[in-house]
């Protein structure tokens, strides 16, 4: 009766995310791989039988990806381009489970829809560094890149593009992001303050690791 269950409610997500909020078409594949994942594991650990005990789960992936959503989402309204799609709801759901690859996968299909929509190619970045634990791969960087050319405009892209290469130890690279953000940015922009604090931390923190250099 368990697996009956299992298995209902198993067709009934995919039917949710495929039809009712009409994700694309190529991130069905994704879609169906997070829950034939979810009922492997199911297999693997689940003992219906066994009396539940509380236990504390670890929960720094879904952090990690519910800090990813609201720091882009604050940047995408300050700079109008806050608009909900289903999508995005479908792949945010995903990343706040630490389920980055499957984000990625359901963001995929929409940047292919839309190749304009910058908000979607950020997404896709911020979920490829995260999937690769934080590093800033060739894929990443060509979806940071394609998100700034999308919208030459939106903070996004040269904020968390610039943070990915600062946690990965390139500093002055991402300074510089950082640094052209600012200067770019307008006297009431939202961000101007936090910037500017961050860059200081980070002027601060460059100026430690060489001593010699002179700061920026």
């Amino acid at each position: 009766m368990t697996w009956v269950l299992v298995a209902l409610l198993a067709l009934a997500s995919f039917g949710a995310c495929a039809f009712l909020f009409k994700a694309p078409r190529k991130g069905w594949e994704a879609i169906g791989a997070a829950l034939l994942l979810g009922i492997a594991g199911f297999a693997l650990q689940a003992r219906p039988a066994q009396p539940g005990v509380p236990k504390v789960v670890e929960a720094k992936s879904a952090d990690s990806g519910a800090a990813l959503i609201s720091a882009r989402k604050q940047l995408a309204q300050a700079d109008g381009a806050g608009a909900v799609n289903q999508w995005m709801v479908i792949a945010d759901g995903l990343a706040r489970n630490g389920q980055f690859g499957d984000a990625a996968g359901v963001v995929l299909g929409a940047v292919e829809k839309d190749p304009r929509n910058a908000d979607a190619w950020l997404s896709l970045a911020n979920n490829l560094v995260a999937h690769a634990e934080g590093s800033v791969t060739p894929a990443a960087l060509y979806a940071y890149r394609r998100a700034a050319l999308a919208d030459p405009e939106h903070p996004g892209p040269p904020f968390f593009m610039g943070l990915a290469l600062i946690q990965n130890g390139r500093l002055e690279e991402g300074r510089t992001l950082w640094a052209g953000l600012l200067a770019s940015s307008p006297a009431d922009a939202p961000w101007r303050a936090d910037l500017s604090a961050r860059i200081g931390q980070l002027d601060e923190l460059i100026a430690g690791r060489d001593p010699g250099a002179p700061t920026r």
